[in-house]
């Protein structure tokens, strides 16, 4: 079955929330929202009977059936809940110095299916992309919703959260801000499934180039591994690298050296193999 994202948040008709679907009794009509009527119901053609599946981010998913389509917009019955949320074991926040075009999009998709928590954006001094103040809420919206298509197609019922850019030296600071999201996933920020990004990380990783005498992972990560829905942080550097200064500042605040076999790795290709390795570690 189609599978869509319910945002709470409804930018496209006014400033009022939408309900919850978890506030709503099984057998309830809901309007869909403009952009589930448009996808579902002109763009795939679905017809009155047709059965799809709605996920809000705030746990589970639900199976509906479409009552009515009309030029302006559809409604659908809620049948059923579906618990599961197919989160992965490890909850896992990446910094990821921004790059251009597809290979952006790229990372966010992959990062995504593997089951990221958040991906903060990060600007470095080895960076290719630096937003101006008035670019960064179109480019929130657009990573943020290539993370929720990519929830769509592989099944995820919580988006990972694309975190405002912030350079370096601000993330790694651990200064206590509030988290800033795309106007879409606002109010789902602060669902307590999302609160422990506030947290201190049980481990902190830097992926790093291979090095001579440099360990290949951390002691620890095995052991971290092992305990309950352990919290991990990843520094992922840009094409040219982290700087050297960078480099010291993270390991000073405890990021680990962390170099997954022997050949230097694309900033698009490292999130995917950093978490799909944690991902086999911890099985």
């Amino acid at each position: 079955m189609r599978r869509f994202f319910y945002a709470v948040d409804n930018n496209n008709a006014d400033t009022s929330l939408l309900p919850k679907l978890g506030e709503l009794s099984l057998g309830s009509n809901i309007e869909l929202t403009g952009s589930i009527a448009h996808h579902w119901c002109r763009v795939l053609r679905a017809n009155i009977g047709d059965q799809g599946i709605l996920f809000d981010g705030f746990g589970g998913e639900y199976k509906v059936e479409l009552q009515t389509i009309s030029k302006k917009n559809a409604i659908a019955t809620l049948l059923a809940h579906i618990s599961d949320d197919r989160t992965a074991p490890t909850i896992t926040q990446i910094g990821l110095v921004m790059s251009r075009g597809e290979r952006m999009d790229y990372a966010i998709q992959k990062a995504t299916e593997l089951g990221v928590t958040a991906i903060q954006l990060l600007s470095s001094h080895h960076g290719e992309v630096t937003l101006k103040p008035a670019q960064v809420e179109k480019k929130l919206a657009h990573w943020q919703q290539v993370a929720i298509a990519a929830c769509e197609q592989c099944g995820l019922n919580r988006p990972p959260l694309i975190l405002a850019p912030q350079s370096i030296k601000e993330w790694l600071s651990n200064a206590k801000t509030e988290i800033a999201v795309s106007s879409v996933v606002s109010t789902l920020s602060r669902d307590s499934y999302y609160q422990v990004l506030e947290n201190t990380a049980d481990l902190c990783m830097q992926m790093s180039v291979p090095a001579a005498g440099q360990p290949a992972m951390p002691n620890a990560l095995y052991d971290i591994l092992k305990q309950q829905t352990p919290y991990i942080k990843l520094l992922i550097g840009p094409e040219g690298g982290l700087s050297s200064d960078e480099c010291k500042q993270a390991e000073s605040i405890g990021f680990e050296p962390w170099q997954i076999g022997t050949r230097v790795l694309r900033t698009e290709t490292a999130p995917v193999v950093a978490l799909a390795t944690l991902h086999a570690l911890s099985t």
